[in-house]
């Protein structure tokens, strides 16, 4: 059988407030029962004595003791009609050691032949009632009672020993508690139990409410996998004390970094599905026209001259480059974005590592007509990272900067102090830009741009996983009379 968590509270709660009825009841029926019994035994505590010094009139003049100078008979006879007039009570006489040796009761009706005398020294010594005794007509039962000293002259020879309740007393009185009191009880007990029982239910109602709205909130979010939006809930200042208020708001926390990670996560697998898609269309358009001049020249080898021989083996080889440069720049990606390799921190001067790279570029740049220029602060800053992960930065951003930036144009760099330890970088053209439709996925896969990808299709992605690594990022900013202006950080030394 599957309950709720409710139903288990409630299922427990009504098992243990029944429980707790039931052990109430039993309490109060028998404190009513020691209560009736401290009040019996106070207000007859004088009855034994009472009849003690009835009973020494009748004393005989024997002196041996005094227990033997009352025949049995007269003591029957004096003991019947005390219980004829109170039949709530039996009489006993006792000797000093505690054996009865005189009483009223039928012939086979006791069960002891003596009786424990700790109990009576208790009550003449005035300790607190209600205090029991030992029940002649039972084995092991006990009574209020009341008791006096029998005295023959200065000298104690017995005891009287009067049982309050008698067994016709118990007889009535289980009758009359059958009959009133214990239904009374009952009847209280049922009428309390069920008022507790509905307002515990309630109870459990509201305590459970915000764990059910987490359960309706947990099958959302797994019926609808595939279109997160799970409410956050916002507790107020009064709530801020109450666990299920808190743990709602735990939930609603998670829930919103569940949305995000699932947005990123559905973003990232869109980003690689386009990756993929661009990086094929960018190999196939090399590798068929590679395939292409290289069939032609298997075809057509013995038709012609050397001049068109070379020029298309020149073209070939290109094509061929082009891949290899593909492939390397989609391996080292693949390798960044594994985690596999790790900047090794170094000291070095950014000012040589951007002569080594104009080194680089000066032939292209003067192809292209293109002015390399660069604005250093004195002296030259010095910063701390991985040397051939940032020369590998630079060389991508000013690839893609010449190819983009038109004849007459320039690329620039430019360094600069920042703050909180950093030193800024920047890579300016004044080329065409990127479009503004092109901003937001920059640096998560690559775009096209009338045809061709920049930094090859990967070199931006490159750049970015780069400078992740070195906890920094790159952004595209906007310069008024520039084009693409590329900016990151790195830390000084």
């Amino acid at each position: 059988m599957n309950l709720t968590l409710s139903q288990r509270l409630s299922l427990v709660f009504s098992v243990l407030l029944l429980a707790c009825c039931g052990a109430s009841a039993w309490l109060q029926i028998r404190a009513n029962i020691m209560h009736e019994k401290e009040v019996v035994q106070g207000l007859s505590r004088g009855l034994a004595r009472s009849i003690a010094l009835d009973a020494q009139l009748m004393h005989a003049e024997d002196d041996t003791t005094a227990t033997q100078g009352i025949s049995p008979e007269a003591v029957r006879r004096l003991f019947s009609r005390l219980m004829d007039v109170n039949p709530s009570v039996e009489v006993y006489l006792l000797d000093m050691d505690g054996r009865i040796v005189g009483h009223a009761a039928p012939n086979g009706s006791l069960k002891r032949d003596h009786v424990g005398l700790e109990p009576i020294r208790r009550l003449l010594a005035n300790e607190p009632l209600p205090i029991q005794g030992d029940d002649p007509r039972s084995e092991t039962g006990r009574k209020v009672f009341s008791v006096a000293v029998l005295r023959a002259g200065e000298r104690k020879v017995g005891y009287i020993y009067v049982i309050l309740q008698s067994e016709e007393h118990d007889r009535l009185s289980a009758r009359a508690t059958a009959s009133s009191v214990l239904r009374t009880t009952l009847w209280s007990m049922v009428v309390v139990a069920a008022l507790v029982l509905i307002a515990g239910l309630i109870a459990f109602r509201l305590i459970t409410r915000p764990l059910r709205r987490l359960t309706t909130t947990m099958r959302q979010l797994d019926t609808k996998a595939d279109q997160l939006t799970l409410p956050v809930a916002v507790p107020d200042a009064a709530s801020q004390r109450d666990e299920i208020a808190v743990l709602e708001h735990a939930f609603g926390d998670m829930a919103s970094r569940i949305n995000d990670q699932w947005k990123t996560m559905r973003q990232l697998d869109h980003d690689r599905r386009e990756v993929v898609a661009n990086i094929s269309h960018d190999l196939r358009t090399p590798l068929g026209s590679l395939h292409g001049y290289l069939e032609t020249l298997s075809l057509k080898d013995e038709t012609l001259n050397a001049a068109d021989r070379q020029r298309y083996l020149g073209i070939a080889l290109a094509q061929s480059q082009k891949v290899g440069r593909l492939a390397q720049a989609l391996f080292e990606l693949a390798r960044l974005e594994h985690g596999s390799v790790q900047p090794e921190l170094e000291a070095f001067s950014l000012s040589d590592l951007i002569q080594d790279v104009f080194q680089k570029f000066e032939l292209q740049a003067a192809e292209r007509e293109v002015r390399l220029m660069a604005t250093l602060p004195h002296p030259a800053p010095m910063v701390r990272a991985d040397l051939g992960m940032i020369e590998r930065v630079l060389t991508n951003l000013f690839d893609n900067a010449l190819r983009h930036t038109p004849a007459g144009g320039e690329v620039e760099i430019t360094v600069q102090a920042g703050t909180g330890g950093k030193v800024v970088v920047t890579v300016a053209d004044t080329g065409p830009g990127v479009p503004a439709a092109m901003r937001d996925n920059l640096f998560r896969r690559p775009v096209a741009l009338q045809g061709e990808y920049r930094v090859g299709g990967l070199g931006l992605l490159t750049v970015n996983r780069i400078l992740q690594l070195h906890h920094s990022s790159i952004e595209l900013v906007s310069e008024p009379d520039l084009g693409a202006v590329f900016r990151f950080t790195l830390d000084a030394a």
